[in-house]
């Protein structure tokens, strides 16, 4: 699958899953804001009818520096669970926006990095899902390979979005109709489209329902802060 995550793990800032986790405050949050200002593409977020909390999350970048995605968070910054029924007092959702790229050169020279296509946001939003969320069943000392068994999981079901675990529904980006790849699981639900902006969405959420959401370019990355 030409999917950004994978490609990155070889020169992203922090663990490929950076884009994950809420960014610092303070100082830290100035930080994060100019990390989010040196993209070459626009940040996508929930539109205005969302009035709840926004706050940073991460972003990831190419080993010389480049900014290729990053996500925002929307409503109660989410913690980790250990069941699903646990998490259901949790109202959020995240926002990836992960830049279209063709097949390119390697920042450093040394290979080649795969395309962008929807699949990278869709993979970056199932398993940032599941980063929130483990079997009750398990203790964390077998976290790491739960997670690691579902995220290759999550990779292969956005290697498939016209398989059956997908169904198809029409969101508003930027008030135009548009076309998101969707599924549900007991820990929430995903989400991920390509837009006429040049960038691919993927989004994340539990608690909040997908079906009332609408996405739009962020004018203000202030604003998250």
């Amino acid at each position: 699958m030409e999917t950004t995550s994978r490609l990155e793990a070889q020169g992203t800032v922090g663990d490929p899953l950076a884009p994950l986790a809420a960014a610092p405050a303070g100082m830290g949050a100035q930080r994060a804001v100019d990390d989010y200002r040196r993209a070459s593409f626009p940040w996508y977020g929930l539109d205005e009818a969302f009035s709840g909390p926004r706050w940073l999350m991460q972003v990831g970048a190419a080993a010389d520096g480049t900014v290729q995605h990053g996500a925002l968070g929307h409503g109660d910054e989410p913690s980790i669970r250990p069941e699903a029924a646990g998490a259901e007092k949790e109202r959020f959702a995240a926002v990836i926006t992960v830049a279209a790229s063709p097949v390119r050169r390697s920042g450093d020279g040394t290979g080649v990095l795969d395309a962008t296509t929807v699949s990278s946001a869709a993979w970056l939003a199932g398993s940032g899902l599941l980063a929130y969320t483990w079997p009750a069943q398990l203790d964390h000392t077998l976290r790491d390979d739960w997670l690691d068994q579902q995220t290759e999981t999550a990779f292969e079901l956005a290697d498939d979005l016209a398989g059956p675990a997908w169904s198809m529904l029409s969101l508003p980006v930027d008030g135009v109709p548009t076309t998101f790849h969707y599924r549900e699981s007991e820990f929430g639900w995903v989400l991920a489209a390509s837009t006429r902006a040049g960038v691919h969405i993927g989004a994340y959420g539990r608690g909040m329902s997908a079906y009332g959401l609408g996405f739009s370019a962020v004018q203000d990355i202030g604003a998250y802060v």
